[in-house]
């Protein structure tokens, strides 16, 4: 195995985007002869990550048509991260100049857009990060060789992208790679911290820096309804870098935003009806000869985006300046019992609340074809859209509250 690290290391120094025969060579090594090798391990890496054999994925790239600068082979559970681009993995990362290799504890760092592979977010790469990391403290105090950082020393985007991913990792000089056995150890032991993250994984609402359960719930819908198919089978529950939520989860998630939002007003002098069943919006508030019109918006993520109808978007236009936002974010969700149960949550109010064109992504269409234009009718916009924010807008109310 040694040997094999040390021959791709060699080969880096010839890297070019072209198939030449030295990238040839480090093809075979990266996507044919390490995963053979690893494959051959089957039993006790997987015992190690705590799964079946047959739920062991070992997979190796090193380009589709161009070649990359920092090739790889990682070792998973597939069914918590079907793809590279996705889930959290074990991999082995080669530095662009070839002089060490890294064992990364590290996570997808692009998304397919259908034409190519783009960076995801810095920042939300290093939330999870920061999830991630304190889970493994206990695990982690005994060995002093772990690096909280990497550097690939790479040329292209995509090779540095990987080096924000990483939670932790051990690196090998190639002038004193370690025996197999050790490196066996060393892939043991780390997929030790996977498993670790994985059990936290299925437990979590949500993660910091993966998008809102209910933004991936609405993209997945309107995909479907387009009839689009996802270009990795997830496992359910998941779609992409993060959870979707059960009906209900929802339910739970929107019965705790409207009892907080429902205290906040009643403790400040409003009478609350709650009219979410016969009403494009969640509450009417009076106080006198004062009304308040109020979206309530409930989520486990930290609320930097929501989802609204085209009718909430109109209704509240309509009713401005008397309308309101809530978002309760960072609810806890508790998956442990028979039933979902909702807790906690912070209350951010924006009132009056001005729905700008600027903070709304169209998330999909309804169009009128031809056949419906011979009847008569327009096109028909948006079907759902995505509010981004909420805004700076609220010289009359706003209000920023954890809930108990």
């Amino acid at each position: 195995m040694d040997d094999l690290l040390s021959k791709v290391l060699d080969l880096q120094s010839a890297w070019t985007a072209s198939n030449t025969e030295e990238m040839q060579k480090r093809g075979v090594c990266i996507r044919q002869e390490l995963p053979t090798l690893l494959r051959g391990q089957s039993a006790a890496l997987a015992e190690a990550l705590g799964v079946p054999i047959g739920s062991l994925a070992i997979e190796g790239r090193d380009g589709t048509g161009l070649k990359t600068e920092v090739p790889w082979v990682r070792v998973c559970d597939p069914t918590m991260s079907p793809s590279a681009t996705t889930g959290w993995y074990v991999v082995y990362l080669f530095s662009g100049t070839g002089d060490r290799v890294y064992l990364s504890l590290n996570q997808g760092t692009t998304v397919w857009t259908g034409g190519d592979f783009k960076a995801r977010k810095v920042g939300d790469l290093r939330a999870r990060v920061g999830w991630a990391r304190p889970l493994l403290t206990e695990q982690m105090a005994s060995r002093t060789d772990l690096c909280d950082e990497i550097r690939l020393d790479a040329r292209t985007p995509l090779g540095r992208g990987y080096e924000p991913g990483n939670v932790v990792a051990i690196e090998y000089s190639r002038e004193a790679l370690p025996p197999q056995e050790r490196l066996l150890t060393d892939l043991g032991y780390m997929l030790s911290l996977l498993q670790t993250v994985y059990a936290a994984e299925r437990l979590a609402p949500h993660i910091p820096g993966d998008p809102a359960p209910e933004v991936l719930e609405a993209e997945r819908s309107a995909a479907a309804a387009a009839g689009r198919r996802g270009r990795h089978a997830s496992r359910p529950g998941r779609s992409g870098q993060g959870f979707r939520l059960t009906s209900a989860e929802r339910q739970a998630i929107e019965r705790r935003s409207v009892s907080v939002a429902s205290a906040f007003f009643a403790a400040q002098g409003w009478k609350v009806q709650d009219v979410g069943t016969r009403e494009s919006f969640d509450l009417l508030l009076k106080r006198g000869d004062e009304r308040l019109h109020v979206e309530v918006k409930g989520t486990t993520s930290a609320g930097h985006d929501v989802i609204l109808t085209r009718a909430e978007v109109e209704k509240q236009r309509k009713y401005y300046p008397a309308n309101a936002l809530v978002v309760v974010h960072s609810i806890y969700l508790d998956r442990a019992g028979d039933a979902p149960v909702a807790t906690g949550g912070t209350l951010h109010c924006t009132s009056p609340w001005q729905v700008a064109d600027e903070d709304l992504s169209v998330i999909s269409y309804a169009y009128r074809t031809a056949l419906g234009r011979d009847e008569g009718a327009e096109i028909q916009s948006s079907l759902r859209v995505l509010k981004k924010g909420p805004r700076q807008a609220s010289p009359a109310l706003q209000a920023s509250t954890d809930a108990q």
